[in-house]
């Protein structure tokens, strides 16, 4: 893999020697979540939306109902922006001024069209479950025609991207180190606790090897 050309869009102008264009690490940094959120504008007015999606190769996968503003919005402007942020630790300092956080995140742009043919439209939603949960779609009821005519899925290339990373400790004024404060960073870290099964499942069903393997990664 290369990295993506750095433009006036998506070249990171604040902090750049935390920027990366590198096209595997802002891949790694996709896959290890499954939350974005997308701006757009509806009626004059910038909103943010936070959505699941999924990640084929250099294209992300989006879904919503026929009614989905957003979604709509997007198809209109043919592009959006994607922005994905995992937390990876709270850098307290001793001054107020030098708090921060360690993160990853990433900015994509891209070119947008909606998924119409219905088996594109399964491998996409495939794409978006397994994203959240890797192999869990062979353990659901697949979608059915109902419920495909209902979904509108969208398609963003990813045509040029840029991340940015954070994973240091303090960055203190000399002249403070030797103040009576207490500096460190607070590791933050996604933790997937016991499954709770639906109470209404038949007698016998056991949690799926997909979901046991997700919980004790």
């Amino acid at each position: 893999m290369s990295d993506y050309n750095i433009s006036a869009l998506n070249k990171v102008t604040r902090g750049p020697k935390r920027a990366t264009y590198d096209q595997e690490q802002i891949y790694r940094i996709l896959d290890d979540t499954f939350l974005c959120h997308i701006a757009y504008i509806w009626q004059g007015q910038a909103l943010v939306i936070p959505t699941a999606y999924g990640r084929d190769g250099d294209k992300l996968y989006i879904h919503g109902s026929l009614k989905n503003r957003m979604m709509a919005c997007l198809l209109e402007a043919e592009k959006a922006c994607v922005s994905v942020t995992r937390l990876d630790g709270l850098v307290l300092a001793r001054s107020a001024f030098h708090h921060s956080a360690n993160y990853r995140s990433v900015n994509i742009f891209g070119s947008v069209r909606a998924v119409e043919d219905d088996t594109e439209k399964m491998h996409a939603l495939r794409y978006i479950i397994n994203h959240m949960v890797p192999d869990h779609w062979d353990h659901v009821r697949q979608p059915n025609d109902k419920e495909l005519r209902a979904t509108r899925v969208l398609e963003i290339s990813i045509d040029t991207a840029s991340a940015k990373i954070r994973a240091e400790g303090v960055v203190d004024d000399k002249e403070d180190h030797q103040l009576p404060l207490w500096a460190g960073v607070i590791p933050v870290t996604e933790v997937m606790e016991t499954p709770v099964s639906d109470p209404l499942l038949p007698p016998g069903i056991e949690i799926p090897g997909s979901v046991e393997k997700y919980v004790n990664r």
